[in-house]
């Protein structure tokens, strides 16, 4: 097999008053277009609550992170296991959040994972499955390449284009936070790089383990949305498959789960992770 090589990740961190022992750290992989900034408020009560050094990461082709190929799974886990070997981080909770509860559950279930390196794994709204590629996503970046394509120089006109493809105003204020405050052209371009997207969009659809064909028997957490199918009656037995020792809890939301119920969010995922 070819040798992965990762890159070095953008992050945040959120180190409490009492010191940063690198022991026990909660680190959290935001989705498909999100960004370490969706995590800002909810990882400062982490560090809080927990007292435990809380860091917020980019995953590649997002946010600050370097652009590169390809867009793999694989790649992705090796770039948060890079994380944490250089700063030598251990016994690490690590939360994903639907394409970044994928990354997670990848390196969980990674052949090369250290042994003990970690304590808990949490993974919202995402089932470790193969899927067909999402409609909706596929709009988004159709609707993100029309507005680079257009030369519009202000969010309103911007959102205006997105807003023939997407009718929610919340998907849309998010989609239009990956938009380049930086750049010195009247144009608006996009932080992150399209092309890229849409060509790793299959991989980011699938996942690198067969049901049953890696198991983790580590302590995990699913937190499902109610009204979302990300997690569904389907997907469950393969959940339990792959992660034996899993508890699984719902919240009454979408797909958003940390972001439309953060506190009840935050009280399960505390719990959970403080033994």
């Amino acid at each position: 097999s070819s040798v992965v090589t990762p890159v070095a990740l953008a992050h945040d961190e959120f180190i409490p008053p009492n010191g940063s022992k690198p022991d026990r750290p909660l680190i959290i992989l935001h989705g498909f277009f999100g960004s370490k900034r969706n995590w800002q408020s909810l990882a400062k009560a982490f560090m809080k609550d927990l007292g435990r050094p809380v860091y917020t990461l980019d995953l590649r082709n997002h946010g600050s992170s370097p652009h590169t190929r390809p867009m793999t799974y694989t790649h992705m886990a090796s770039d948060v296991l890079n994380f944490c070997e250089t700063r030598s981080l251990t016994k690490v909770s690590l939360l994903g959040h639907s394409m970044g509860g994928k990354v997670a559950m990848s390196l969980a279930l990674n052949p090369n994972l250290p042994p003990g390196f970690l304590a808990d794994l949490i993974v919202s709204d995402i089932a470790p499955v193969r899927a067909s590629i999402a409609a909706d996503t596929v709009r988004h970046i159709e609707a993100m390449e029309r507005i680079e394509a257009s030369g519009v120089s202000t969010r309103k006109e911007a959102d205006a284009i997105l807003a023939e493809y997407e009718n929610d105003p919340s998907v849309r204020a998010f989609l239009l936070t990956n938009l380049d405050n930086t750049s010195r052209s009247s144009h608006l371009k996009f932080k992150v790089p399209l092309d890229i997207l849409k060509e790793g969009r299959p991989h980011i659809e699938s996942f690198p383990y067969a049901p049953g064909e890696r198991i983790w028997e580590g302590h995990t957490l699913f937190v499902k949305g109610t009204r979302s199918s990300f997690i569904n009656h389907k997907n469950i037995p393969f959940i339990r498959q792959c992660f034996p020792n899993t508890s699984l809890e719902e919240l009454d939301t979408g797909h958003w789960v940390h972001a439309e119920r953060p506190n009840e969010f935050k009280t399960l995922v505390t719990h959970f992770i403080t033994p």
